[in-house]
């Protein structure tokens, strides 16, 4: 991250939470509100008023333009994600591929995010920080990619984060106090997760994830839009 940026938030703003229902986003909801940073909290979820669905545009529109409508939007973070359900599991293999199980990775963890950033980054304010952050994944590193496996998820990440970078440039033009990126959160014990979780990986609790993020995103600075960061702050290679 920038080493000695002006990483404060303007007062007054508020934060959004998009996938507030989940696990990780429920959390953020939680710290967030507690931390008094932001006017208003702002969470959206497929139960929420109004209601959110990553297959449909509309849906996030609305949802945009209702946070919006309650003040300066701050803080903006995307933490819907798809690894698995009842049909679909991670490719072990290449035998494994399905084209439907493809597409619903993409759907939900590319495209639905970037019709979040298509949406929200225009209504972000022109000046002072505000901050557009998606929960990405390591294993979207086709950098850090030695064991191979996953193949829909991994995908679908390495898109997301390319569709971050290319929004954040965009966005620079735009709004060039604002900040635009991509945050690995580690494991989290998550329903998401909780079936892949073994013994030697350091898995977090929700909260502790929320926390190490939100600290994360206090200290970025324009220098860090457009980059994939994990919990710590540190670059992931692509």
């Amino acid at each position: 991250m920038s080493q000695n940026p002006d990483t404060g938030f303007p007062q007054g703003g508020i934060a959004v939470v998009f996938g507030a229902s989940g696990g990780i986003g429920s959390a953020l909801v939680e710290r967030l509100q507690a931390g008094q940073k932001f006017r208003h909290v702002v969470g959206f979820s497929r139960v929420s008023t109004p209601a959110i669905d990553l297959l449909s545009e509309a849906t996030l529109k609305e949802a945009a333009y209702s946070a919006a409508s309650k003040g300066e939007i701050r803080l903006v973070l995307d933490a819907t994600g798809f690894l698995h359900d009842d049909v679909h599991r991670p490719e072990k293999s290449w035998r494994e591929l399905q084209p439907a199980q493809m597409a619903r990775s993409f759907a939900l963890n590319a495209i639905g995010p970037a019709v979040i950033m298509k949406h929200v980054l225009p209504l972000l304010p022109r000046n002072g920080k505000s901050v557009f952050a998606t929960l990405s994944a390591k294993l979207g590193s086709i950098g850090e990619n030695k064991m191979g496996g996953w193949y829909s998820y991994r995908a679908s990440k390495a898109a997301l984060n390319q569709l971050v970078r290319t929004a954040a440039v965009e966005l620079g033009r735009r709004h060039p106090d604002s900040i635009c990126v991509a945050l690995h959160p580690g494991t989290v014990d998550t329903g998401l997760t909780s079936p892949f979780n073994t013994a030697g990986l350091d898995v977090q609790s929700p909260y502790a994830a929320a926390d190490r993020l939100l600290a994360v995103i206090d200290c970025l600075g324009r220098g860090d839009s457009g980059c994939f960061l994990d919990y710590r702050g540190e670059r992931i290679p692509w």
